[in-house]
């Protein structure tokens, strides 16, 4: 291999290799990466001075602290393109004659000083920042591989800054983002800069080109209130005690179904733990949301009346192909059934997958044509033709049923439950008002 006769180097290329070594410890950085950065960022440098067509190779060795290039080119005894060719003549300088012939690929090293040289501080301005918006792609794709793979998991972090909307908490350098609706109601007032608060990672975004990843967390989801669970009750970390759904007013109260594997432990009294101090110690991390425990079971009657707790309940219908159940209630006991603003039912109809309706015992029923202002002769009609007669039929009947029938919508559906419910002095059920607003017909 022939080179060019070149003049000391005066570029330090161990100094180089050193200082990007260290810039990969750092950054954290995987040093093999950072090689292959460098590598792609000397081939730009090389290009722009030989052309983009022009043929090269760079070896770099991060261990020895070397860098070398190699520019080779065709010899042809008329140049027409200097950066693919070199003349005969020109070969004949660095090496002896009938070594080369026409047609031979001639191997020039290249010095980084050759290339200093015509660039000047071009040449550093340009590497510099290439180098900067490889390892800013880099360390972006390093945080967002890395929270990505711990979505789920809780973290302690400490507060940086309080927005109106949000606010920052840092963690292992990194700022994560506590929005606003992912906060527990009344929170927000008492956090301070420098905070520590425990919140779980609930999803990692790219934000745009460019973009830093966006860690987002949340202390009102029921995933935080299940790891919660976890770490403060061992037999639920061992899988001893499963968690088997919950339903949750952040800040408010939470009902959470437990299930033993092992007939010798007692779910709900592991969770509870001597004298509360398990579950206190959950709740006072919730700012002091109630929470009610709930031994499931696959009896769903059982199931429901255990979750409308601490209500006490006479009858249960269920219908398990529109996943409803209507439940009979005494008298006294409606109250604490429905809860303070439906909160009890709610959450006991989210906790078991059933839209739970109230019904007092004994409650009347009311012939639908007392509502005949309300709903209108022919309305009236079609549903006496489906076999709907009575106010009770159609607080039973599946909504989807009745969406069917022309003149029906759903917020006619939702109003006519109201009126209905009323005259029962009865109260909705707000789970079901929500599946019914999002029916698909």
């Amino acid at each position: 291999m022939a080179r060019r006769k070149v003049n000391k180097h005066q570029v330090d290329k161990k100094l180089i290799i050193e200082s990007f070594a260290d810039m990969a410890k750092n950054k954290n950085i995987d040093k093999d990466i950072l090689q292959g950065v460098m590598e792609d960022t000397l081939a730009m440098i090389v290009r722009k001075k030989y052309g983009a067509e022009s043929q090269f190779d760079i070896i770099l060795n991060m261990d020895k602290g070397d860098i070398e290039i190699y520019l080779t080119r065709t010899i042809v005894e008329t140049v027409e393109d200097p950066m693919l060719e070199i003349s005969l003549v020109e070969v004949l300088k660095y090496s002896e004659e009938g070594e080369y012939e026409l047609g031979n690929e001639f191997i020039e090293e290249i010095t980084l000083d050759n290339i200093a040289d015509s660039f000047g501080r071009r040449l550093v301005s340009l590497a510099s920042q290439n180098l900067n918006q490889r390892i800013r792609e880099i360390e972006k794709d390093n945080i967002f591989n890395e929270y990505y793979s711990k979505i789920g998991e809780i973290i302690v972090g400490e507060v940086h800054m309080v927005r109106r909307n949000d606010v920052i908490v840092m963690y292992n350098k990194t700022e994560m983002s506590l929005h606003r609706d992912e906060q527990i109601p009344n929170e927000p007032f008492k956090y301070k800069k420098g905070q520590v608060i425990r919140a779980i990672i609930k999803d990692v975004r790219r934000n745009g080109a460019g973009g830093q990843p966006e860690v987002l967390l949340s202390r009102a989801s029921d995933e935080f209130l299940a790891r919660l669970f976890e770490i403060e009750i061992p037999e639920i970390y061992d899988g001893i005690i499963q968690i088997r759904s919950i339903a949750r007013d952040p800040g408010e109260r939470s009902k959470v179904a437990v299930s033993s594997l092992d007939d010798r432990v007692d779910p709900v009294g592991a969770c509870v733990g001597m004298k509360g101090i398990r579950i206190h110690s959950i709740v006072r991390e919730l700012n002091n949301e109630n929470i009610d425990l709930i031994e499931f079971s696959d009896d769903h009657e059982e199931f429901i009346k255990k979750a409308l707790s601490p209500a006490k309940v006479k009858d249960i219908q269920i219908s398990f192909e529109t996943r409803t159940a209507t439940v009979t209630v005494p008298d006294d006991q409606v109250s604490l059934a429905i809860g303070r603003n439906g909160q009890n039912v709610r959450l006991a109809s989210k906790l078991t997958g059933f839209s739970l309706t109230l019904v007092k015992e004994g409650g009347e029923d009311i012939e639908l044509n007392e509502f005949i202002n309300e709903l209108g002769e022919d309305l009236l009609s079609k549903l006496a033709a489906i076999s709907i007669t009575t106010a009770r039929e159609f607080l039973e009947t599946d909504p989807l049923e009745l969406l069917k029938l022309e003149g029906m919508s759903k917020e006619t559906i939702i109003e006519l439950r109201q009126i209905i419910l009323i005259e029962f002095d009865e109260q909705e059920n707000p789970y079901l008002v929500d599946k019914i607003k999002n029916m698909e017909v």
